[in-house]
């Protein structure tokens, strides 16, 4: 079997929860952004949130998977090669994964360890704040690496959260490796601010001599650039790769190839979770790429994507809209 999408990043059942500001305050925690906590960090803020709060989703998660879960349901064929437990968490996630028609190498699911888990939270301004226990996919290596299926992909996918792990990191260089070798494009997303302003120097080596594509937000673009607007992040960031794709909230996207910038409009909906929306957009765009679509077409169709994203709960619509998304557009 051949596939048009081959992504890599960290397997984590997410559990969402709707909270307040306030919360985040006495909780002392940094709204918007992702941060690594241990297990028992974790579980001291589960308690926390289970005392004020009820759960509002549970699915399987991680950057890269919901980029891939929007790609497979759109139409496309895809692969996600990540690393998880066996146990309950890992069951469940491989179970979510298949049902999205999205395949994942034979061993992912290792008898050690514990299964990555994130805890999202949603404030009524719609911003996420995840905290993420690793578990094992912080151990994810070349061995999760199915190559056979690299080898038939058109586009590789990477998670910017792997930028904390360097088994991961590996594991990238050996990918990217092999796409170079059989001309499969390579496309890389930031994933989050934290990891530009955390963990550059992981990005920076997974970047190596530049990617194909590269997707990020506007905080992202300005905090690695360190510039004070788009127009100067962007130029910046042309000198890792010839397309930059960065989407800028309820003002759209802009899409820069080789400089040559086209803006991408927003689909006004009242936002409700934007959990998972730079990942919806990413495999959208990536979706329309695949068919060649042009730049324009590939954007409105990932525009649309991520603003049903974040007009309801989750990381992600269910299969039936997608196809709603395309028969809408197209």
């Amino acid at each position: 079997m051949s596939f048009d999408l081959y992504a890599i990043g960290n397997a984590l059942v997410d559990s969402e929860y709707v909270v307040t500001d306030r919360f985040l305050t006495e909780q002392n925690i940094h709204k918007g952004q992702m941060t690594l906590i241990d297990g028992q960090q974790q579980q001291t803020l589960l308690n926390a949130l289970n005392a004020e709060f009820s759960c509002a989703k549970r699915a399987s998660g991680g950057s890269a998977a919901n980029s891939v879960i929007a790609f497979a349901a759109l139409g496309g064929s895809a692969f996600y090669a990540c690393k998880v437990a066996n146990d309950h968490n890992g069951d469940f996630y491989l179970h979510d994964l298949r049902a999205a028609k999205v395949s994942a190498p034979h061993h992912a699911q290792v008898d050690n360890g514990v299964t990555g888990t994130c805890v999202v939270m949603v404030t009524p301004d719609s911003e996420r704040t995840m905290h993420t226990f690793l578990g094992i996919t912080a151990e994810l290596s070349a061995q999760e690496l199915d190559l056979t299926a690299l080898t038939t992909a058109r586009y590789l996918y990477i998670e910017g959260y792997l930028a904390t792990s360097p088994s991961a990191r590996h594991a990238v260089a050996e990918a990217r490796s092999l796409a170079k070798a059989q001309g499969i494009k390579t496309a890389l997303t930031f994933s989050d601010p934290a990891m530009v302003q955390y963990a550059r120097d992981g990005l920076t080596e997974m970047l190596a001599d530049g990617v194909d594509i590269l997707f990020c937000n506007e905080t992202e673009a300005q905090l690695w650039s360190n510039s004070e607007n788009t127009h100067d992040a962007i130029t910046a960031l042309h000198q890792v790769s010839p397309l930059v794709v960065v989407t800028c909230g309820s003002k759209g996207a802009i899409i820069s190839e080789n400089s040559q910038q086209t803006a991408i409009a927003p689909f006004p909906v009242t936002a409700l979770d934007s959990n998972g929306a730079g990942d919806a957009f990413a495999g959208a765009f990536l979706y329309g790429l695949s068919l060649n679509w042009s730049l324009a077409e590939s954007g409105r169709l990932a525009s649309r994507t991520s603003a049903q994203v974040v007009s309801q709960f989750g990381p992600r619509l269910r299969e039936e809209q997608y196809q709603e998304l395309l028969k809408e557009l197209f």
